[in-house]
């Protein structure tokens, strides 16, 4: 999902319906990109491509007598998890929804419908951004973690200790899989830094090509601390399984310089450490970025490179990418 900016364009809801009708707020955003991408390494000769983005979201609020707000997100996202455009798949375009209700004294109850993250699963990202997740679909390994999915019930706890957030989360059973929860907390009391863990549970976790599930715990620890200019980002994400060879550690940082208002660069490495039986060295990844805003255009460019992205020293494992990319926010 592509990220964007809320900007102001509100109106007053033809109806939100609670006991009683109240007025509230609609407010709509939106964001388009184009992009060009090219992959290279064995096998990797026509992995080239142009593709455009775009995404609305509708967010209503309002408050109820009682003070209780509640809030609604729903977005539309064209092709989202690569649907193709047909009347089959006419369902495709909506994405991510989810309902909520809050207060200061209660904290915040959520439930997505779609696109729903567990709490742990809301930390998570490494340090470096996930590069890892540009390289999956070339037979690269995926970073396992807590459930997250539809229909999530995320609670974040009211403020108890000043800059302390702390949220908790369940996903039912589906089938013959346990219910799985997980919880989250982040504290960003000292003047520019941040530092939060997490732990979740995945009954139903994918563990290997051939659809083989284990049940695995997942923890987190991440940090990132800013000094004028200079963003310095750590991350460390374990992966118990009570299959042996399906344990995993990754290990990110990142360095970030503002350089302007406008521009800013980036370097970040990834390194994913697994007990598969077949999995002989780390997977490595690395990336260096740049991007250039102005009022609501993001113009950014990267370089990302995968070495033994599946584990093995196959030459098909070393894969590089380029990608150009022009978004806009309104």
């Amino acid at each position: 999902m592509n990220n964007f900016k809320k900007i102001g364009m509100t109106a007053l809801a033809a109806s939100l319906v609670s006991t009683s009708a109240f007025a509230g707020e609609l407010a709509v955003t939106g964001s388009a990109s184009m992009a060009w991408e090219n992959y290279t390494g064995t096998n990797q000769n026509t992995s080239k491509s142009i593709s455009m983005g775009n995404q609305i979201t509708f967010s209503g609020s309002g408050e109820l007598d009682n003070g209780m707000n509640v809030s609604l997100s729903f977005v539309i996202d064209e092709f989202d998890g690569g649907q193709a455009s047909s009347v089959a798949n006419a369902g495709s375009v909506f994405d991510a929804h989810s309902v909520s209700i809050s207060s200061d004294a209660l904290g915040t109850l959520k439930i997505a419908g779609e696109g729903g993250s567990s709490a742990h699963a809301a930390i998570n990202t490494t340090a470096a951004g996930d590069i890892w997740d540009n390289f999956d679909g070339k037979g690269g390994t995926k970073l396992r973690e807590s459930r997250s999915g539809n229909n999530v019930v995320h609670y974040t706890l009211p403020t108890v200790i000043d800059d302390l957030t702390a949220a908790v989360s369940y996903s039912h059973a589906a089938g013959n899989d346990e219910s799985d929860s997980a919880w989250a907390l982040t504290y960003a009391g000292v003047e520019g830094l941040s530092v939060s863990y997490g732990e979740g549970s995945n009954d139903a976790q994918k563990v290997g090509s051939g659809g083989s599930t284990a049940n695995t715990d997942s923890t987190t620890l991440s940090a990132s601390y800013v000094y004028g200019s200079i963003t310095v980002a750590y991350s460390d994400h374990e992966s118990d399984s009570n299959t042996s060879t399906a344990d995993q550690d990754a290990t990110s940082y990142k360095v970030s310089y503002t350089v302007s208002d406008a521009i800013s660069v980036s370097y970040g490495t990834e390194e994913i450490d697994s007990n598969g039986a077949a999995e002989l060295t780390d997977a490595k990844y690395s990336k260096v970025s740049t991007s250039y805003t102005s009022g609501g255009m993001t113009v950014s460019a990267n370089y990302q490179e995968a070495e033994n992205s599946a584990y093995t020293t196959a030459v098909t494992e070393d894969i590089e990418y380029y990608g150009l990319s022009l978004s806009f926010a309104f």
